[in-house]
């Protein structure tokens, strides 16, 4: 049996002339302008594989029928746009095109005001003081951002569409010009969102939003943008606030004094910063950050291995630690642990992930942590040394 990717959907193909006129004012080489108006539908066969029961469990538990990812577990049963990247890519691992064209169809409605191409989406969507539904938080999220740049050249790749290609072009140009800004003594540098994490010399950073291998791709993807001018401050900002080989949520460039502890969360490395060990671990055995990044952090796995599970709370200054983390942090944990050859450790993490199966079934971030690392450690998915994805169903399952 075979399945061939669809063609874009109707409204996507009508945007074709203005896009290709956005891309046309901005000098792109024609030959990708002509290969956008034409090549829409080409598609290579691929066998079916087996199914991933894991991801149709987070659709049927988290997206609804038109496309948005709902975190059950907040007041605003809210939708933050991180979500709808992560699910996006999930989806591309999968090979499920129909679910990754409703949950771009969605964001692109209620997140961009219609419009990714000119516009970087909304941070949070959901209830309203007043009872309505809508965007709540208008700041954009560069570490959706950056995946939903990154999935879609993916997706344009594997699937051979087109329309996606010139999409993440367009949204990436859009990081670059309004998240990044050439921090003194950093360079070029990854911001959070673009406003309110800038003040009086001091630039507020979260390391789990450069995932290596994405700005690395990103820069292959699209070599006429300035993506691998962020490769310099992106080594920096993931290992050097990890001062213990534990790293924060949250660290603050100063200028004239490097990095600093951030006051505002003391310093802890928590839910943000499990991440980090999640993208370092998934590196490439050749990715050229990979043995410096593994070795500033390993400490974060000795400690799960003595602990028997990874901390939920991290003084990064002190290198003491606080409860036992969530399942998810488990899952996240399984590359670093499967690299670093933790064999016992491991087996620890997967088996309290068995456990505990059932009673995260409805947390919306365990189970993103648990699709990551358990698709990652089952072989679903890997990144190459430039970044590039390989997925089961292009690679194992071909016929």
């Amino acid at each position: 049996a075979t399945k061939r990717a669809r063609s874009p959907a109707p409204r996507s193909r009508k945007k074709i002339g203005r896009l290709m006129s956005v891309l046309a004012s901005r000098r792109y080489a024609p030959a990708l302008l002509l290969a956008g108006l034409f090549a829409w539908s080409l598609s290579a066969n691929a066998a079916s594989c087996p199914d991933w029961p894991a991801w149709d469990a987070f659709k049927s538990s988290f997206i609804t029928a038109d496309g948005r990812v709902v975190d059950h577990s907040s007041a605003r049963q809210h939708t933050v746009s991180e979500g709808q990247a992560y699910a996006m890519f999930f989806a591309l691992v999968a090979g499920d095109d129909t679910s990754f064209a409703r949950l771009l169809r969605w964001t692109e409605d209620n997140l961009a005001q219609g419009d990714l191409s000119v516009r970087l989406p909304a941070w949070q969507w959901g209830r309203r003081d007043d009872a309505s539904w809508g965007v709540i938080d208008t700041n954009p999220a560069s570490d959706a951002d950056v995946f939903i740049a990154y999935v879609l050249g993916e997706a344009a790749r594997l699937w051979q569409q087109r329309y996606y290609r010139i999409l993440s072009k367009l949204v990436g140009a859009r990081i670059l010009r309004e998240e990044v800004r050439d921090v003194p003594g950093l360079g070029p540098t990854l911001l959070p969102a673009p406003v309110g994490f800038v003040e009086a010399n001091t630039w507020r950073l979260n390391p789990s939003y450069s995932p290596p291998m994405l700005l690395r791709s990103l820069a292959r993807m699209h070599p006429e943008q300035a993506w691998i001018s962020l490769l310099p401050s992106m080594r920096r900002v993931l290992r050097e606030p990890a001062r213990r080989g534990y790293a924060p949520d949250w660290t603050v460039w100063r200028a004239g004094a490097g990095f600093v502890a951030d006051e505002k969360t003391k310093a802890v490395g928590s839910y943000d910063a499990i991440r980090v060990y999640l993208w370092a671990g998934m590196l490439d055995a050749d990715d050229p950050d990979r043995a410096t990044l593994l070795d500033a952090l390993r400490p974060m796995a000795d400690s799960t291995a003595r602990l028997g599970a990874p901390p939920e709370k991290i003084d990064t200054v002190r290198g003491t630690t606080e409860n036992q983390g969530p399942s998810g942090f488990s899952a996240a944990l399984l590359p670093m642990l499967s690299t670093l050859e933790l064999h016992d450790a491991l087996n620890a993490q997967l088996a309290r992930l068995d456990q505990a199966a059932s009673s995260d079934a409805r947390n919306y971030y365990d189970q993103v942590l648990r699709l990551f690392g358990q698709g990652w450690q089952q072989g679903r998915y890997r990144f190459d040394a430039q970044g590039q994805l390989s997925t089961q169903w292009t690679t194992a399952c071909a016929g």
